[in-house]
């Protein structure tokens, strides 16, 4: 089954704004805990915690928040593969 891919129109503002979210949300207690468990959502595989990046489930540049429902641990390889896709969009171009 195919999924059609939605797009919303993101300004840079926008963009820069969420990214700024992202940075002070890095650098609270709650990203170092869920960093802490050492795992990468996507692909389940343990890393040590410095080697996980924050990825956002929806990616800013289709509308997401940087809000804790909407950010994860991820190693860089699910979250470079990922690049703008949802999850469910995993694989597919």
């Amino acid at each position: 089954m195919e999924f059609s891919r939605f797009f919303v129109e993101v300004s840079e503002e926008q963009i820069r704004r969420e990214r700024q979210k992202a940075r002070e949300l890095r650098a609270s207690q709650w990203w170092k805990r869920k960093r802490a468990a050492g795992l990468c959502y996507h692909c389940s595989a343990k890393f040590p915690p410095r080697e996980l990046t924050m990825d956002h489930l929806v990616p800013v540049s289709r509308g997401g928040k940087s809000t804790k429902g909407n950010l994860v641990p991820s190693c860089k390889k699910c979250n470079t593969e990922r690049k703008y896709r949802l999850p469910f969009e995993k694989g597919s171009d």
